[in-house]
């Protein structure tokens, strides 16, 4: 059985309440809910970890690398800003799908720039809940080209 560690970024407890015209009224356990439907129907259990913390995100994704098979991130803020996270990802050596809620690219221009897209397989945003949903069909695929 495949096993994906998802991780959501800073603030995203907030969904439902936070900007709703920008995120939209979905709340992170509804997206979870989606997110462990999907994943019983392809036989793959998911690991889900929300946390507004760096170090945490770090430390989950370095511990991760031997106890998962791929990676499903909203890096959230963190995206513009963390070179740790990016460096925890590209040492894993997981597979990883930034995803995002909003299309970071009609945003703030400071929203315009990933440090998280480089080392990742690819990145979906811009679809709302659905961008989550969508990263996890492209992690099992290229899982099952493996």
């Amino acid at each position: 059985m495949r096993k994906i560690l998802v991780i959501h970024g800073p603030n995203l407890n907030l969904l439902g309440k936070r900007e709703p015209h920008i995120y939209g009224s979905v709340t992170l356990e509804e997206i979870n809910k989606s997110l462990r439907k999907r994943a019983r129907a392809k036989k793959c259990k998911l690991t889900i970890v929300q946390s507004n913390h760096e170090g945490e995100i770090c430390d989950l994704i370095g511990k991760g690398k031997d106890k998962f098979d791929a990676l499903l991130i909203n890096p959230a803020a963190y995206t513009h800003t963390s070179v740790a996270i990016r460096d925890a990802i590209a040492g894993s050596g997981m597979p990883a799908v930034e995803v995002h809620l909003s299309n970071i690219y009609s945003r703030e221009k400071f929203r315009h720039k990933s440090l998280i897209s480089p080392v990742a397989k690819g990145s979906i945003f811009g679809f709302g809940p659905h961008s989550y949903l969508l990263g996890l069909e492209a992690l099992l695929d290229l899982l099952d080209a493996k």
